[in-house]
């Protein structure tokens, strides 16, 4: 990737740096956790998902109050803050002995986190220039995919050991990775806060109906993030001659080419237009790797199926990185300079609600209708990705000319 893709002062570097340290304990709680929830702290598989349910829920909606906070107290420090209270928050799951204390936990986990995010993407449009933000963001994410890969790598190995200490261990590393975190962003230089203006409504996203739709139409197809850790090792197992493993490979295959790729498939995002192109075309690629998907069960040999499989699994990973150098791009070129915190948080709930109504939706959609309703998925991708493009436009017209801010006129759709 080189230097090129770094701005004065190394921000690019340490804001690498960042993610890399939140994202290697990331890696390993999230091939953990299942199993220390209820090995450990002795849930069951359903409380485990309607604890996590919950918080991913409520966490969606503290998305813009927090990304709010980081515009008028300034991103750096609410990103220093929230880094520091997700390590409080993932202490705070080894001290749970109960399944209310499980859910609180969750919640300030969920909250946290997604204001983290918001504070992160504020940070980051503060200190770089609105031409390279995607080109950055898309360094960041090859980043946090290779620290994932790690942090996975070393969870694995706490699941070989299978031990109450090993799951601790996992756990203490993933709060000191964000204690690290914080450190790390500490050393960037700080965005100045701005003031509201008179009259401003506090959180004047929520009356922003364009950027409503776009963020809608972003988490619809961010239904595409249960896939490969829920939805594809069942389907490998329970529909396709497939062997077992061939659901670690896609998975394989989709962070390593995210770490290759991503800011290459990004360089051809430079205005919101091209970006909604661009969703536009993922909406066709994860409609075709849908296809793909459901044709593994056609029968055959395991081997013929995990040629299938892995084929779909290529089309989709090339999907999911225009889709997202799409919406940074969309994202972030349609919220206004001062706003972006609250306006980040509030694109950033599509990832929220994947996460909360993604896994049951998929697995009734796919693993219970078989490959119709792969199609089924399909065309809702084509579908959303169609209707980027035009939704993007009505945004533009609505802010006002030369500045991402809204018009104050209140704008009726048609």
């Amino acid at each position: 990737m080189g230097s090129r893709l770094i701005p004065p002062a190394g921000v690019g570097r340490r804001l690498a740096g960042a993610q890399l340290a939140s994202a290697l304990g990331d890696g390993a709680y999230l091939v953990t956790s299942a199993l220390y929830f209820t090995r450990v702290v002795g849930l069951s598989a359903s409380q485990v998902g309607i604890g996590l349910t919950v918080g991913w829920a409520v966490g969606a909606f503290a998305g813009v109050p927090l990304g709010h906070l980081a515009d008028r107290r300034g991103p750096r420090g609410t990103a220093v803050l929230l880094a520091v209270a997700t390590a409080v928050a993932v202490t705070a799951f080894l001290t749970v002995g109960s399944f209310a204390g499980f859910v609180l936990a969750a919640v300030v986990y969920g909250c946290v986190q997604t204001g983290l995010s918001a504070a992160r993407q504020a940070l980051l449009a503060g200190l770089v220039e609105p031409e390279r933000r995607t080109e950055i963001r898309a360094y960041l994410q090859s980043t946090v995919n290779a620290g994932l890969a790690v942090g996975a790598a070393l969870g694995g190995v706490a699941l070989h050991v299978d031990t109450r200490a090993g799951y601790l261990t996992v756990f203490a590393l993933d709060a000191a990775s964000f204690l690290l975190a914080a450190v790390l962003l500490l050393r960037l230089p700080a965005v100045p806060p701005v003031p509201s203006a008179p009259g401003e409504p506090r959180l004047a996203v929520l009356r922003d109906r364009p950027y409503a739709l776009v963020a809608l139409i972003n988490a619809v197809m961010l239904l595409y993030m249960p896939l490969l850790s829920l939805i594809l090792p069942l389907w490998v197992v329970r529909w396709t001659a497939a062997p077992d493993w061939t659901a670690a490979a896609l998975l394989v295959l989709n962070t390593l080419s995210v770490v290759a790729f991503q800011v290459r498939v990004a360089r051809g995002v430079t205005s919101v237009g091209s970006a909604g192109r661009y969703v536009r075309r993922a909406g066709l690629l994860l409609g075709l790797s849908c296809a793909g998907f459901a044709a593994s069960a056609a029968g055959g040999s395991g081997w013929a199926a995990a040629g299938v499989l892995v084929a779909a699994g290529a089309v989709q990973v090339l999907g999911e990185m225009m889709l997202a150098s799409g919406a940074w791009e969309i994202g972030f070129g349609l919220a206004p300079a001062d706003r972006q915190g609250q306006y980040q948080g509030f694109f950033g709930t599509g990832v929220a609600v994947a996460r909360t109504l993604g896994p049951a939706l998929l697995t009734t959609l796919v693993l219970g209708w078989g490959p119709p309703g792969w199609l089924v998925l399909g065309g809702v991708f084509v579908a959303a990705g169609a209707a980027m493009a035009p939704a993007a436009r009505w945004a533009e017209r609505t802010r006002r000319p030369g500045t991402a801010v809204p018009a104050a006129a209140p704008v009726e759709a048609g």
